[in-house]
């Protein structure tokens, strides 16, 4: 059984869909709609911006929704996988490979959705932090005795945990986590803190426009990141999307669940095809990966 996995931000690159839009119509079509829906010229930036411009979060976030369809509808669409997955952002990607809702409701969702979070980055700034080398659960307890806000956000796989808050909070717990031995704890460059509570005026603006978009049945299950578990019924799909907002990123438990229900190999579509595929062989080194 055969897995499709769709990473989030972090993977973009300069001159991402180029390739794809010259060489191949199926491809070409997807960054030509994009265009229209958006009503600016995204593809121009993807090609030809700079990594700055890429970092931007209302630019990043539909540039790599559009570059893993592009990527999908030239050398995926064809094929009907077992379940999708993705990671963050991903989940939206993953979304419309399964059918549940359309590229354009998939993209006008995406776009609403980084505008959203970068308000909320602007009202309340903070940041999150790569935590190497200690358990999950010794990470949390950092985060729990901290007066401040700070959670976990990113299980990335076991022994790589992303926390997520205010700077102060962040801060604090860096500091803490390498007194207590991590390999690594480092403050990340990134705009804002994601998946915490932080995120909540945001989550209140994408819950109003998922409401208000058309689910479909899917053709396979999508693993949600909020759950880690296999989700099917469009009302319930719509439910975790909203809570992945403010909620954790369980990408280490949707790995292993994935394996332990017979998945036997993964396709990472879009970004630079390495983020997914390298966290799949921490849980399993033997693990078949493969990108597109």
């Amino acid at each position: 059984m055969i897995a499709y996995i769709f990473p989030g931000q972090g993977a973009q690159f300069e001159g991402m869909g180029k390739d794809l839009y010259q060489e191949d119509e199926s491809s070409k079509a997807v960054f030509d709609s994009a265009d229209s829906i958006l009503g600016f010229k995204l593809s121009e930036i993807m090609f030809e911006g700079s990594a700055e411009e890429l970092k931007k979060t209302e630019i990043t976030q539909p540039a790599l929704f559009v570059h893993a369809l592009a990527s999908f509808a030239k050398n995926g669409g064809g094929y009907q996988p077992d379940a999708v997955a993705g990671h963050s952002l991903g989940e939206f990607s993953a979304l419309v490979a399964n059918g549940t809702v359309s590229f354009e409701d998939g993209l006008k969702l995406v776009y609403q959705r980084a505008q959203a979070m970068q308000k909320a980055c602007n009202q309340v700034p903070g940041t999150m932090a790569a935590i190497l080398g200690l358990d999950n659960e010794v990470v949390e307890a950092i985060c729990a005795s901290i007066d401040d806000v700070v959670v976990a956000a990113n299980y990335n796989c076991p022994g790589q945990l992303v926390i997520s808050g205010t700077k102060s909070g962040i801060e604090k717990a860096v500091a803490n986590c390498t007194e207590q031995g991590a390999r690594r704890a480092l403050i990340l460059p990134v705009g804002g803190a994601f998946h915490s509570p932080l995120m909540a005026p945001a989550q209140e603006e994408l819950a109003l426009a998922i409401d208000s978009t058309v689910f479909n049945s899917p053709s396979c299950p999508i693993y949600q990141n909020v759950t880690a578990k296999p989700e099917s019924d469009p009302e319930q799909i719509k439910a975790n999307l909203i809570a992945q907002l403010t909620g954790p990123v369980k990408w280490t438990h949707i790995m292993q669940n994935m394996i332990q229900d017979g998945i036997t190999s993964t396709i990472e579509v879009g970004g630079n095809g390495k983020v997914l595929s390298g966290l799949f062989k921490k849980v399993d080194r033997k693990f078949p990966t493969s990108s597109i």
